[in-house]
């Protein structure tokens, strides 16, 4: 599935090829944050007012897709950023598909399917770089992929209860995806290793833990997720001084 679009004075054009282009089509209008509604959202902070003022037609994009949503959340849990990216890529470029219409000329490729993931042996899984505390979940998610599809169409609530009773599940990783399958407003990414920190310095002038986060994030319920999104539209992340954390090295070779 493929979808290609333009923004041309509000309108958007699209032409999707392969199966589910009528559904991508359908679909569009989810994804571009058509049903998202930040009426209520109200900022109450002088530096998310000023960021909200710059970016008033902000909108959470959802793409209903939970598998889809799942397997990079997986793959990014507790390892660097450059080391998540190269293990979906891999992932995909090896265990992939070419995508559909003009995206194969593109080299565009699309991840794998559930029953692809299922047949991947764990050796597999760590010649990708992806060991097995991540490679197990996105198994044992691909053997229930169907039941967990319909988690799209749940309240927030509910689908975190389904999602983080998965093992290798947590609270960050059901944030992740519900953020971006079901445009969960509320949704944060508690236990990620800059989200507390960036939020309490920019807002604060301190760095946050978890804890503080959620203290400080409560009175914006239902929309806690807005904050975190408004401060990283903004870049305004805590000074970066110390050494970046290094890729592991004990891994085979890719």
């Amino acid at each position: 599935m493929l979808v290609q679009g333009r923004l041309d004075l509000a309108e958007v054009h699209a032409e999707a090829w392969g199966p589910g282009a009528d559904w991508a089509l359908a679909s569009l209008p989810a994804l571009l944050g058509a049903h998202d509604d930040p009426s209520e959202f109200d900022p109450r902070h002088p530096v998310l007012a000023e960021i909200h003022r710059h970016h008033p037609h902000w909108r959470l994009g959802r793409s209903g897709l939970v598998m889809e949503a799942l397997v990079p959340a997986v793959i990014e849990q507790k390892v660097t950023g450059q080391e998540a990216f190269a293990g979906f890529r891999s992932l995909v470029d090896r265990h992939g598909e070419p995508a559909p219409g003009p995206g194969a000329e593109r080299r565009l490729w699309v991840q794998p399917d559930p029953a692809t993931l299922r047949r991947i042996p764990s050796w597999a899984w760590l010649r990708l770089h992806i060991d097995p505390a991540r490679s197990r979940p996105i198994v044992q998610a691909a053997r229930v992929a169907d039941s967990l599809e319909r988690c799209a169409g749940l309240d927030p609530v509910v689908a975190d209860r389904r999602l983080t009773s998965l093992p290798g599940i947590g609270r960050w990783t059901s944030a992740e995806i519900r953020c971006h399958a079901l445009g969960d407003a509320d949704a944060v990414s508690f236990g990620d290793y800059h989200v507390a920190k960036d939020v309490g310095w920019a807002l604060t002038g301190e760095p946050f833990d978890d804890a503080q986060l959620e203290e400080f994030l409560e009175p914006w319920r239902p929309h806690r997720g807005r904050v975190p999104g408004l401060v990283a539209m903004a870049g305004l992340g805590r000074p970066r001084r110390g050494q970046r954390m290094a890729p592991r090295t004990h891994l085979p070779a890719r």
